[in-house]
């Protein structure tokens, strides 16, 4: 726990000024001004992560946080907890959705056994433990257990960067995760759990029904601390919410841009922020999950999406589908001419 605490004092506010550098460069290529709105903020944002606003974002990555939830054993889900182990190897066979949007967008996935019920062939494990408790009686996990998750998540970031990988996407597999992060989305928002909680999957009207109300049970029974991150994870939490909690920390601590995928993801972001509101800088986020509370964590994020697609599916899918748009972006902001190249007046800002 206390080198838990030492990651997170140890986190700096970003480059502001690489983050002008690159703005005042925005404003000198041959184009109106802001004319390309987020993509330009992306850009200057990501120069203020590496503190330079000379960079690149080649080596992209997807890091997908695996793990099983004993709450499932309440009828909560459509399907049951093996599907969490098929999907996590078929995301090295380029049999899952993120895994071919990894192909086509020339980034490398790598899937993490955090917390899965059972062990895979192929997977990377860096197990916590064989799945959650089932939070309908007792809690998800110790607090250790879930501050051990988080550190695994930062130290992910560190080897990543070691390897020389620009930017990170976020992704998680487990069956019943929708119910773990409308848990802990109800405790960080202080919302009603019918308000954050959506069918998942693919849930009937009685098992909505059911997912709700052993979402409120849990809240009402271990009252978790929306002010103790490690204790709202290890109540109501998952090992995949906890590693992607570290992934958003180790974007701020090594100084990698980290991209929001989906709810889950979203929800995890807002943990690292809630434990550190200098994270929010390194930050992206990629689309506006479909899920009832996707634009609310957003909106207490402080952050706007770049797409609306109605998406929900997760593993990263949304993360990875920002790629092209940050790499056209990055195409303009390196290559395109400036005002003076070309013998254009330049465009200056108008009341």
């Amino acid at each position: 726990m206390q080198e838990l605490a030492q990651y997170i004092d140890s986190i700096n506010a970003f480059d502001s000024s690489a983050q002008e550098m690159a703005k005042i460069r925005w404003d000198k290529i041959a184009k109106p001004l802001n004319s390309l709105g987020k993509l330009e903020k992306a850009v200057s944002q990501m120069a203020g992560i590496f503190g330079k606003d000379d960079f690149d974002i080649d080596k992209k990555a997807l890091v997908v946080m695996c793990a099983d939830n004993g709450v499932v054993e309440e009828g909560v889900t459509q399907t049951g907890q093996e599907v969490t182990a098929i999907v996590a190897e078929n995301f090295l066979d380029e049999a899952s959705c993120a895994a071919i949007m990894c192909k086509q967008t020339k980034t490398t996935i790598r899937p993490i056994d955090i917390g899965m019920a059972v062990d895979t062939p192929r997977v990377e494990k860096k197990k916590i433990a064989y799945g959650t408790k089932n939070f309908a009686k007792e809690p998800a996990m110790t607090r250790q257990q879930a501050a051990d998750a988080i550190k695994t998540g930062i130290n992910i970031v560190k080897e990543m960067k070691e390897q020389g990988y620009k930017i990170l996407a976020t992704g998680e597999m487990g069956i019943g995760n929708t119910t773990t992060s409308s848990a802990v989305c109800a405790v960080m928002l202080e919302k009603d759990v019918e308000e954050v909680t959506g069918r998942g999957a693919g849930l009937s009207t009685e098992g909505l029904n059911k997912k709700i109300s052993v979402i409120k049970n849990a809240i009402e029974k271990y009252k978790p601390d929306k002010n103790d991150i490690v204790d709202v994870i290890s109540k109501v939490g998952g090992f995949d919410i906890a590693g992607l909690t570290g992934l958003f920390l180790g974007g701020a601590i090594y100084h990698i841009p980290i991209v929001i995928d989906g709810f889950i993801s979203a929800v995890s972001a807002l943990l690292a922020v809630s434990a550190c509101p200098k994270v929010s800088d390194y930050i992206l986020a990629s689309h506006v999950s479909k899920e009832p509370a996707g634009h609310m964590v957003l909106d207490a994020l402080q952050k706007s999406a770049f797409l609306t697609c109605d998406m929900c599916l997760g593993e990263g899918t949304g993360a990875v589908a920002l790629f092209p748009l940050l790499d056209m972006a990055m195409a303009i902001y390196k290559g395109m001419g400036t005002f003076e190249e070309n013998d254009i007046e330049i465009y200056v800002p108008l009341d």
